[in-house]
């Protein structure tokens, strides 16, 4: 082999090493490049993973919270219905009374509000068409210990039921609806105790 031969295949040989050296660094380099997107890939797949978690279970507790709070407002619209249907039952059943029984339940009422002054009683114009003959009798000796009187009126009052009891320029409206309406939270918590215990 002649001397440049020798040259030519010493070029080539450090030519080859040259490239295998090339090579081997930019294959190190590539795989640190993918070493370095996966670790990054990773990094932002678990961070997304873990807000998309959070957010899942975020919209889970908000849904369940909601679902809750509309059961708890149907349940409670629900009660407040039933309560509201009872009491109307009760004007019912207390205007259906016999004769006795609602004005055993007026003289009672009336004594309950009664004053210690002369007072008048207006009935509506159905009860007054019913009015026992010794109503006002029985009903002044009930409020006889609270002191006062009460004479009935002529006139009609323009109310479904009960009556109006007036003193001189005070009025108070003792309708069955204008009592349970005063008395509502105390009557309506009644209720709800014997519907819903």
């Amino acid at each position: 082999m002649s001397g440049l031969d020798e040259i030519l295949n010493l070029i080539e040989t450090q030519q080859q090493q040259g490239e295998e050296l090339i090579l081997k660094a930019a294959k190190s380099k590539a795989a640190a490049i993918k070493a370095e997107g996966d670790k990054k890939a990773q990094s932002a797949y678990e961070d997304f993973m873990y807000k998309a978690k959070e957010k899942t279970e975020k919209d889970f507790e908000n849904a369940c919270n909601a679902t809750d709070a509309d059961m708890k407002r149907r349940i409670l619209a629900c009660k407040v219905s039933l309560i509201d249907q009872t009491v109307e039952k009760i004007i019912e059943k207390l205007d259906s009374l016999p004769d006795n029984d609602y004005f055993q339940l007026i003289i009672k009422l009336a004594e309950r509000h009664s004053q210690p002054a002369n007072g008048v009683i207006h009935l509506c114009s159905k009860d007054l068409a019913r009015v026992p003959d010794d109503f006002e009798s029985k009903l002044n000796e009930c409020i006889k210990p609270n002191g006062g009187s009460i004479s009935l009126s002529d006139e009609a009052a323009d109310i479904d039921d009960g009556f109006i009891l007036s003193y001189g320029l005070i009025s108070e409206n003792c309708s069955f609806r204008a009592v349970i309406e005063s008395e509502k939270d105390e009557i309506r918590d009644t209720i709800a105790r014997v519907l819903f215990r």
